[in-house]
């Protein structure tokens, strides 16, 4: 090969690493970690607690780079528009992200983002992305779009991690869903 055209080549496998979503560690059937956090709903602060919300039903943990961002904003919008659906399969829905936390307490009520129909919850220092190895490998002090199923029991159900927003939305519903179908065939 001449060099270059190794040199377009390793450029085009250099691209492709940088934008390919990136794959969560944390596996499904395994434990995930506990937290609690400071959170808002419809602007209210409160402390949002995984073990607490998981008495309730399965508990959608949605990892997001920053509130007030383009993808994060549209991410949001999509799940308040879906929240019904999750509160008919007893699902808790919570966003966590590391960056622009200090806006969280407005973007949980904007009815363009969250419309107050699901909580949000500040990550400073992005401690809990690490413990679910949902670290943006761009921007490291932020959180990745990465969103996990989280069952009752308190294992992992389903995971899914993709920059672009379009299908967190779907991917964590159908899970709630097939986890919904599964107790009640049990």
């Amino acid at each position: 090969m001449r060099p270059l055209m190794r040199f377009a080549a390793l450029g085009v496998i250099g691209i492709v690493a940088f934008v390919a979503p990136s794959l969560a560690a944390l596996k499904v059937d395994t434990k995930a970690p506990d937290f609690s956090a400071p959170a808002y709903l419809a602007g209210k602060p409160f402390t949002f607690k995984l073990s607490d919300a998981l008495k309730k039903g399965p508990v959608v943990v949605y990892f997001f780079p920053a509130a007030h961002t383009p993808g994060c904003n549209m991410e949001a919008h999509l799940f308040s528009e879906a929240i019904d659906e999750f509160k008919a399969a007893h699902a808790t829905v919570i966003g966590v992200t590391a960056g622009n936390t200090s806006e969280l307490a407005d973007f949980s009520k904007e009815t363009e983002h969250c419309g107050g129909k699901f909580a949000v919850a500040a990550d400073d220092g992005a401690k809990i992305a690490k413990q679910y190895d949902a670290i943006l490998a761009q921007k490291p002090e932020w959180s990745n779009r990465t969103s996990y199923v989280i069952a009752p029991s308190g294992s992992i159900a389903h995971v899914y991690s993709d920059l672009n927003p379009s299908k967190h939305v779907r991917e964590t519903l159908d899970a709630v869903k097939a986890l919904e179908a599964h107790h009640a065939a049990h």
